[in-house]
């Protein structure tokens, strides 16, 4: 698998204290400048978490597209664990980091939740493609794949569709990608992602799922939610 066609990273600290990177080839950041650990919390933990952890699923199908720093899957970790409830978590992501970004992220030190430093340094340093036991309460398994490569096997309950915007890449926001996800979402499954476009929740739409807009996180006006049927 080739390194990130993206140039350098950069590790930048947002408005609310949380780190993310940035690519100076794209002028893109992995995260809101707002506030990463904000934005992670208000998108994937309170509008997609909050709203499957309902579902009468043990444990919880999560799938993730592009995983990125391993914020979300930290947060989740965090949750599951204070909810008690199990987490089978799927993430995908074709362009791993190294070591030393990896250590300088301050994600497990904006959380009060203990053992979080070597939890996410775990979910970092752990093998590709087979599931890997984090805690009693959360499993992971990384798959370094391109979505167009990804074949699901089972179904998922939560979908964290967080890729570069489509200005970076068009090619993870089109209808067959949310086809493909439609696909292997269970009954009542929710999906969500910072992306507020129109087209991005007509395409949504058109693949049979139900699309919500809620209010973004700081510094965005809106963000999407969709869920099967």
């Amino acid at each position: 698998m080739p390194e990130a066609p993206f140039g350098e990273r950069l590790l930048v600290a947002t408005e609310d204290g949380s780190h993310s990177l940035y690519l100076p080839a794209l002028d893109e950041h992995y995260h809101s400048s707002h506030g990463a650990l904000q934005e992670s919390l208000h998108v994937f933990i309170g509008s997609g978490y909050g709203a499957a952890a309902g579902l009468p699923r043990a444990p919880l199908r999560v799938l993730e597209v592009g995983f990125g720093t391993g914020l979300n899957a930290l947060l989740t970790w965090a949750r599951s664990r204070a909810g008690l409830l199990p987490v089978a978590y799927t993430a995908l992501e074709p362009y791993k980091l190294d070591e030393h970004c990896v250590r300088r992220l301050n994600y497990p030190e904006q959380l009060s939740e203990a053992g979080a430093r070597v939890a996410f340094e775990t979910m970092h340093r752990c093998g590709w493609e087979g599931w890997q036991r984090i805690d009693d309460h959360f499993s992971l398994r990384k798959r370094r794949c391109r979505f167009s490569d990804f074949e699901p096997e089972g179904d998922f309950d939560l979908v964290y569709h967080d890729a570069f915007s489509p200005a970076v890449q068009p090619e993870l926001w089109t209808r067959d990608v949310f086809a493909k996800l439609a696909g292997c979402m269970s009954p009542g499954a929710v999906l969500v992602t910072y992306c507020a476009k129109g087209e991005v929740r007509r395409h949504m739409r058109s693949v049979g799922l139900t699309v919500e807009k809620l209010p973004g996180p700081p510094g965005k006006r809106e963000m999407t939610r969709a869920r099967q049927g």
